[in-house]
C-alpha cells in the first residue's frame, strides 16, 4: 500500500504531513529529496581542493560553533513555522539577552548560574508577551513579534545609556560598575569536551534532538503541525490551540535567549551590535529546512542542516579571501539553486 503524504490546507499553501515511502523512487525525487546535502557536498569538495586547511577537524569544529547560535536560534523559529506563525524577535531576543547576562555579572555582580536562569526567565517572560498579543488579543503574529523586537532593540540600550558592557563600564549615574564576568560563564562560549567539541556545539545537538523528537516523535508534535495546517479543526478535535501557540512562541524566545548567552560567553562583554544578524540567519537556517530531504514543511533537522550549510558557504568563502562585499550574494545565489532544485524538481514530476 502506498504511503502518501496528507496535505493540510494552510494560508503559506499545503504542509505534508509524512512523505510518501512507497513506490518507485525516481531520479527527479532523489534529486529533490538530497538538494541540500549535493550542494554542500560540492561545496566542500571545491572548499578542500582550493583550500586544504578547510576539513581540517579544528576547521569544521570553528564552522559547527559559528552556526551553533543560528541554528538554536533557527530551531524556535521552526516551531513558531510549525503553528503557522513567525517570530520577528529572536534577534532582538538574543541581543538583549547579551546585553541581560553581561548586565548581570557587570554591574549586579550575579554569579553563572544566576545569570543563566535570569537571562532565560527573560527569554519566558518575552515570549509570554508575545503570546498574549497574538493569542489573547488577536494581534498577527508579523505586527505583534515587529513590535516587540522594536521594544527591545531600544529597551536594551537604557540601562547603560547605548554604551556596551565591559568591566570598568561608567554607568549613567556616574558610578562605575564593580563587578565581572565569571570565568564559569564564560566556559559557556570557550571551552570544549576532550579539547575538540566546543560546548556551545553539544548544546546545538541537544536542542536539536529534544526539538526533534518532540516536533516528529509525540502527539504534542503532530498537534504543533495540526495546527499550523487547520487551526478551526485541530480546535475542534479538542487541541487547546492558545496553550500550543503560547508554547511555541516561549519555546522561541527561550532559545533565543540560549543563543544569546553563547554570544555573550563567548565575547565576554555586552555588545550592543552583537544580534545585528541573528534574525536573518536564523530565519534563512529556518527556511532551507523547507529543502532538506524535500519535506517541504518546517523541521528541526533541515533547520539544522541549513543554518551548518551556510556556514560552510561562509566559511569557504572566507579561507578563499573573497571580498565580503560578494558574500551574500553568493549565498543567495547557492540558497536560491536549491530551493529551485527542491520546488522546481517537485513541480516537474
Amino acid at each position: 500500500m502506498t504511503d502518501n503524504p496528507v496535505q493540510v490546507p494552510s494560508r503559506k499553501g499545503t504542509i505534508p504531513f509524512r512523505e510518501g515511502v512507497g513506490g518507485p523512487v525516481t531520479v527527479s525525487e532523489i534529486v529533490r529529496r538530497g538538494a541540500v546535502f549535493f550542494l554542500l557536498a560540492a561545496l566542500g569538495v571545491i572548499f578542500t581542493v582550493a583550500q586544504p586547511a578547510f576539513i581540517n577537524i579544528n576547521n569544521l569544529m570553528s564552522i559547527l560553533q559559528a552556526v551553533s547560535v543560528v541554528a538554536i536560534i533557527g530551531a524556535g523559529v521552526t516551531i513558531t513555522l510549525a503553528i503557522d506563525g513567525f517570530d520577528l524577535s529572536v534577534g532582538a531576543v538574543a541581543a538583549s539577552s547579551v546585553m541581560a547576562a553581561s548586565y548581570a555579572m557587570i554591574v549586579l555582580g550575579f554569579g553563572a548560574a544566576e545569570t543563566v536562569l535570569l537571562v532565560l526567565a527573560f527569554g519566558t517572560l518575552v515570549g509570554l508577551l508575545n503570546a498574549l498579543l497574538i493569542v489573547r488579543l488577536k494581534v498577527p503574529d508579523l505586527l505583534a513579534t515587529l513590535s516587540t523586537m522594536f521594544l527591545l532593540t531600544g529597551l536594551q540600550l537604557i540601562p547603560t545609556a547605548g554604551r556596551s558592557i565591559s568591566p570598568g563600564l561608567i554607568l549613567p549615574n556616574g558610578s562605575t560598575a564593580t563587578g565581572k564576568v565569571d570565568p564559569l560563564f564564560l566556559m559557556i562560549g570557550r571551552s570544549s569536551l576532550f579539547g575538540v567539541v566546543p560546548l556551545a556545539v553539544i548544546l546545538m545537538l541537544v536542542v536539536a534532538v529534544i526539538l526533534h523528537v518532540l516536533t516528529e516523535r509525540t502527539r504534542l508534535g503532530r498537534l504543533l503541525y495540526a495546527t499550523g495546517g487547520n487551526e478551526a479543526a485541530t480546535r475542534l478535535a479538542g487541541a487547546n490551540v492558545a496553550r500550543l501557540k503560547t508554547m511555541a512562541y516561549v519555546l522561541s524566545a527561550m532559545l533565543a535567549s540560549l543563543g544569546g548567552i553563547i554570544v555573550a560567553a563567548r565575547v565576554g562583554r555586552g555588545d550592543v551590535s552583537s544580534g545585528a544578524s541573528l534574525l536573518m540567519d536564523s530565519v534563512a537556517a529556518a527556511l532551507i529546512g523547507f529543502a532538506v530531504l524535500g519535506l517541504r514543511r518546517p523541521n528541526v533537522l533541515g533547520t539544522i542542516v541549513g543554518a551548518v550549510f551556510v556556514g560552510v558557504l561562509l566559511n569557504g568563502l572566507t579561507m578563499l579571501n573573497s571580498p565580503y562585499y560578494t558574500q551574500d550574494f553568493i549565498k543567495g545565489a547557492v540558497l536560491v539553486g536549491a530551493l529551485a532544485l527542491t520546488y522546481g524538481v517537485s513541480r516537474n514530476r
